[in-house]
């Protein structure tokens, strides 16, 4: 009788260990589905500076406006696409500012994108045509591929820094559906 009760016991034991591997062997399958895979490195995207151009023939000598209202919208820009996620925001330095993508050679500016570690390039102008009227025409270069993935044009109304808070928020957004995804 006392074997088969110390059978009995190594049985119980046995069979505790063997729910106590299945049980730690869940949890581990468990915390490896629940992790998923590993986040994907942020993608490097540069927003050069922005050209402006008045062509309104309006009296007033607004440039310097202009010219602080240009940089806010490059400066939003960055905002809007650090916020999003999956996106890091890299500068692009050249010795001469603004860095824009007319104030030097398109060579001199991709490599000055790729110097950067960029592998997106955002760059465009702004353009007044009248006391009420902007056009922005903006792209999106992918320099890995070497290869346009977006041109578009828009327009905004005012010359105020709410319309061009509206237009970079626009803009913004627009960017968000063209980007390749993290």
């Amino acid at each position: 009788m006392t074997q088969t009760a110390t059978g009995w016991h190594a049985s119980r034991r046995r069979d505790g260990a063997s729910a106590v591997l299945t049980m730690l062997c869940a949890l581990a399958a468990l915390s490896l589905a629940s992790s998923g895979s590993p986040a994907a490195a942020p993608i490097a995207v540069a927003v050069a500076d922005f050209d402006y151009f008045d062509t309104s023939g309006e009296v007033t000598d607004q440039s310097a406006e202009h010219q602080a209202r240009v940089a806010s919208f490059a400066a939003l820009l960055r905002d809007n696409l650090a916020a999003q996620g999956g996106y890091r925001v890299v500068p692009i330095e050249c010795p001469d500012h603004p860095c824009t993508a007319t104030s030097m050679s398109q060579d001199v500016f991709i490599a000055a994108a790729r110097k950067a570690g960029a592998r997106l390039v955002v760059y465009g102008g702004i353009r007044k045509m009248s006391t009420l009227v902007q056009w922005g025409e903006i792209q999106l270069l992918d320099v890995e591929a070497e290869k346009l993935l977006m041109r578009r044009t828009v327009t905004f109304r005012g010359d105020n820094d709410a319309a061009y808070r509206h237009a970079a928020d626009f803009v913004g957004n627009t960017l968000k559906e063209s980007m390749p995804k993290p």
